[in-house]
């Protein structure tokens, strides 16, 4: 009963991060939500800040602190260890949901691309950053990176293996193509309004130290292997000038 049990909880929470990404979609391309992130203006603006910054803090302390090793060596001593990945997922999904209904559009449009041709190729990049996201995930193994792969070894009576330091297509040219992704969907916007460049300013400066910290705990666990790979391979512009031969997760379980 227990082993069904963590199955279904990790389920459970795949499901409800599906659910969230769909919205996440809709709410940084302003497409069918009562509020998205460009809307028009709830509150005063120097109420609106405060609480905007308050959000993303929040959410960096979530994202960041959970994946940092200590933290999931001190959770995992309440909880079974297969489920620690799937508590991660379940908490980055409540505390985005909190970002949902807490984020306070600002207006004062900085860029409006009105033009059907220039807005519509805006949006193409913006859904190819999606695309390079969910990429990522899975030459990485998406159903490990969301816990789900740890609850269905459990289930099935079996010890639980971590990845292998390989070679996982856009890794072999860059070290952090999940990142580029994320830099792609918040900056390419047809609508920039400043409550969007709050979040794309403040995302931007999360993802350059979550980097460091990442690489840090990634060079910690891996040694040399993973100090090679950061050596040969570029962090965020890609190089396609050569294969390399040693690529990596580059770590986005950390993340």
């Amino acid at each position: 009963m227990k082993r069904f049990l963590i199955f279904m909880y990790g389920i459970a929470c795949y499901a409800m991060f599906f659910a969230v990404l769909v919205y996440m979609v809709a709410f940084i391309g302003n497409f069918w939500v009562p509020v998205s992130l460009d809307s028009e203006p709830r509150s005063p603006l120097w109420m609106a800040i405060p609480i905007n910054l308050g959000i993303v803090l929040l959410f960096a302390i979530q994202h960041s602190v959970m994946a940092r090793p200590f933290f999931k060596r001190w959770l995992t001593r309440y909880i079974p260890e297969s489920a620690e990945r799937s508590t991660y997922v379940l908490a980055s999904n409540l505390a985005m949901v909190g970002f949902f209904v807490g984020w306070q559009p600002m207006g004062f449009q900085i860029w409006n691309v009105t033009h059907p041709v220039g807005a519509g190729l805006i949006y193409a990049f913006y859904f190819l950053g999606w695309g390079v996201l969910f990429a990522s995930t899975v030459m990485i193994n998406h159903f490990d990176l969301f816990g789900l792969r740890q609850v269905w070894l459990q289930f099935r009576g079996k010890p639980y293996t971590h990845l292998k330091f390989k070679t996982p297509g856009f890794y072999k040219f860059v070290r952090h193509p999940l990142y580029i992704g994320w830099l792609m969907i918040i900056w390419f916007t047809p609508v920039m309004s400043t409550s969007h460049l709050l979040f794309a300013g403040c995302t931007t400066a999360y993802i350059l130290m979550a980097i460091v910290w990442e690489e840090r705990d990634l060079e910690a666990s891996l040694g040399m292997d993973y100090t090679r790979y950061k050596n040969e391979v570029p962090k965020l512009v890609p190089n396609f000038s050569r294969r390399q031969d040693v690529a990596a997760d580059s770590g986005i379980q950390q993340i």
